[in-house]
């Protein structure tokens, strides 16, 4: 059985096979790319784009995938979702990051688009259970306008000097958002914790594609 991936980045696609190559060899992989759905869910919300996701993961399904990964953070809660109608697991890519994050007592997101904050924020809340952390967020201005126009290392460049620049105090855990961001943190030099979304993502969705079939 294969694993589909929804993804709302072309530039995703390479990550996710490398990983895949590196940690899961012989998991097969089917990338699904729609870039239109974040877009549409930055001007109107996720929830406007709810229907074009499910319609995308039944195709998916409908073709053999075992299991669907979305690594849109934005999106993810949604499909989600979808998981009870469509009979396969549906893994949106940042909870288990999610998972380890609130374990710290202090947590700070950052993100290079807006839209991420508000589903990252209450899939940190979903996490906690009874535990409690402290949260603030952190949006690297211009840092998206650099991913878009191609400027990957731009990119990147950008979110490390953002992470490097969050205080140690309190000795918090730095969450990126996104998983266009995860490369930042072999740039960064802080001495504080950096989780990033794609690795530990990506091995839920393959235990999850065995237990399926």
């Amino acid at each position: 059985m294969t694993l589909a991936l929804l993804h709302t980045s072309e530039a995703h696609v390479p990550v996710f096979d490398g990983l895949r190559d590196r940690h899961h060899p012989g998991l097969g992989l089917r990338h699904l790319v729609a870039e239109e759905l974040l877009v549409r869910a930055g001007a109107e919300g996720p929830e406007a784009v709810s229907g074009a996701v499910r319609d995308l993961i039944a195709e998916a399904v409908a073709e053999g995938a075992g299991a669907v990964l979305c690594t849109c953070s934005t999106l993810g809660g949604v499909a989600e979702r979808h998981a009870a109608t469509l009979g396969v697991p549906v893994l949106r890519v940042d909870r288990p990051m999610a998972a380890e994050a609130v374990r710290s007592e202090r947590i700070v997101v950052v993100a290079t688009v807006e839209s991420t904050l508000a589903p990252t924020l209450d899939l940190l809340r979903e996490e906690s259970g009874e535990r409690t952390s402290f949260v603030t967020t952190l949006v690297v201005d211009g840092a998206w306008d650099r991913f878009l126009a191609g400027d990957r290392d731009g990119y990147l460049d950008a979110v490390a000097t953002a992470v490097d620049g969050v205080p140690t105090a309190g000795d918090p855990v730095i969450v990126l958002a996104q998983a266009s961001m995860a490369d930042a943190a072999e740039r960064a030099t802080t001495p504080l914790t950096v989780l990033s979304s794609p690795r530990p993502g990506l091995a839920a969705a393959a235990t999850a594609v065995r237990r399926h079939g």
